[in-house]
């Protein structure tokens, strides 16, 4: 099994990242797919999930009408699409794979990918 994020990087406020999880080793739309970021000193926040089957999302009140979260069954990718960005979303970004949406229950966790967004 195995989550790999990436797309992470260095941009400037206003700017955009597209984030990427590729997911192998199980059976994609049997699991939701969220996005979670943590910062230095805070705790983990979710900011997006998307249900494989459904194509259901949730973001979180501090990126929606910025981020966008997208599914791709066939490829098994999920992808997260941040415009502009702000200082406040520096964070590591991590992918998860679970049941809810927000996830509830992760089974699957991706390595982090790095987002530094400058002022």
């Amino acid at each position: 099994v195995q989550l790999q994020a990436s797309g992470g990087g260095l941009v400037q406020a206003g700017g955009s990242l597209r984030l990427s999880c590729a997911a192998s080793g199980f059976t994609f739309d049997e699991y939701n797919i969220g996005w979670f970021r943590q910062a230095p000193g805070k705790e983990r926040e979710e900011v997006s999930c998307i249900s494989s089957s459904e194509g259901s999302t949730y973001y979180a009140d501090s990126v929606k009408g910025r981020f966008t979260i997208s599914s791709d069954n066939a490829k098994n990718t999920v992808d997260l699409q941040m415009n502009t960005l702000k200082s406040e979303d520096t964070a590591v970004y991590y992918c998860a794979a679970g049941f809810g949406c927000p996830l509830r229950v992760m089974d699957y966790w991706g390595q982090g990918t790095q987002v530094t967004v400058s002022s």
